[in-house]
């Protein structure tokens, strides 16, 4: 077994066991990924005259071929292969012989980790809208039901002005939106082709065309000068793991909300005994624990975006070791993203507010009832506001 810098030179084993690190169990991810953009090189390669039609066809036959072998368990990334891209040219070369060796001509792993992983985060993004998108219809169909049950808007903890069900709702799903509007802008950055700049120089002497590539994996433009892709790396990542910060701060902000009025000072809602787990010791509780998790997960995708952003920072311009300690943070964001904003889609689903313990008092209504003071007799709103603050002045 062979790697993609291999020169025949011995490696210490601790020395390959660190450096290649989680790579092995994290690219499965991306074997989709570097199949569809080795398929796309091996094409332009054909087609730029670097590849003859014979060997281009056998090589995305073997590719093609290798994906569902890969779906079938019958090949898998080891530590020797360091990463998906080795494994999957070894493979190649296996099932088809010599021939396989030629798709590494005019790429470098460096682009190669940069295309499976921008396409990856593409799709990515798509399912973490997909979630919001299920979450939002969850809050719209509570609002429905439920909408026009009052309750006390607060302010610095104490209650404040009269809200609603409704109000509480349209709040949350508008943040919800306004989260997909910056996960959508977030494509921006991983919507262009690093392909073909290979190691960061690009490809001198080799003509290929890298326009082509581009097209065959719908990115939206090809990312240029060559040396801008390794610069660029961990910008499309921080870019995504904010916003996602940004969506898991409303989804905890959401269940701080949810946890408080599920106490029995509140008792404004109840939730579903399937949503709710019990006391080992206590035989009479109902804890609410997926919802205190969705808050603790909000530090756990910040802690991610911290960690690209300072894995990245002050290094020189390049290709650097360091920024394959991009794709952990990167991947547990996602997952954890994912995964906590369809479990509150499910617990929102059976909330159910309770009106008779939620109590409107009269001081609720103290700034509506200066505005008609001043609707009514002329004055101003501080005049109104003197007057009616002193029927609350203990």
């Amino acid at each position: 077994m062979s790697r993609l810098w291999d020169k025949g030179l011995p490696l210490d084993k601790r020395i390959l066991s660190y450096t290649a690190g989680e790579d092995h169990e994290l690219d499965k991810r991306l074997v989709a990924y570097d199949v569809k953009a080795s398929i796309a090189h091996a094409e332009m390669l054909c087609e730029t005259d670097l590849l003859n039609k014979k060997d281009c066809k056998k090589i995305v036959n073997g590719l093609e071929q290798l994906l569902v072998d890969y779906s079938e368990e019958k090949w898998a990334i080891n530590i020797e292969d360091e990463d998906v891209h080795t494994a999957l040219e070894n493979n190649l070369i296996q099932l088809i012989g010599e021939v396989g060796e030629r798709i590494h001509l005019g790429r470098s792993r460096n682009d190669q980790v940069l295309v499976a992983l921008r396409l990856y985060m593409l799709d990515a993004i798509d399912e973490v809208l997909s979630s919001i998108d299920k979450l939002c219809q969850a809050m719209s169909l509570l609002k429905g039901q439920q909408g026009g049950i009052s309750l006390p808007g607060t302010t610095h903890m104490q209650h404040a002005m009269p809200s609603s069900v409704t109000l509480w709702c349209e709040g949350f799903i508008e943040s919800f939106k306004d989260a997909t509007e910056g996960l959508e802008n977030a494509k921006r950055r991983s919507n262009k082709n690093p392909l073909g700049s290979a190691a960061g120089y690009g490809t001198p002497g080799l003509p290929i065309d890298r326009s082509i590539t581009t097209a065959k994996l719908n990115f939206a433009e090809t990312q240029t000068p060559v040396t801008a892709p390794q610069l660029s790396r961990g910008k499309a990542e921080a870019h995504i793991l904010f916003e996602l910060a940004l969506v898991m701060q409303d989804l905890g902000r959401l269940a701080s909300d949810l946890l408080l009025y599920y106490t029995q000072e509140y008792s404004f809602i109840d939730l579903a005994s399937e949503v709710t787990t019990g006391s080992s010791i206590m035989p009479q509780k109902r804890n609410p624990d997926a919802l205190e998790l969705v808050r603790a997960t909000t530090a756990t995708v910040h802690s991610c975006l911290n960690e690209c952003l300072m894995i990245t920072a002050k290094l020189t311009s390049g290709f650097q070791r360091d920024l394959q300690k991009i794709k952990a943070p990167l991947f547990r964001a996602i997952d954890i993203s994912i995964e906590s904003i369809e479990i509150m889609a499910h617990v929102i689903e059976s909330v159910k507010f309770l009106p008779e313990n939620i109590d409107m008092d009269e001081g609720l209504f103290a700034a509506e009832e200066a505005y008609k003071l001043v609707l009514d007799e002329g004055i101003s709103f501080r005049e109104a506001y003197r007057k009616i603050s002193k029927n609350y002045i203990k």
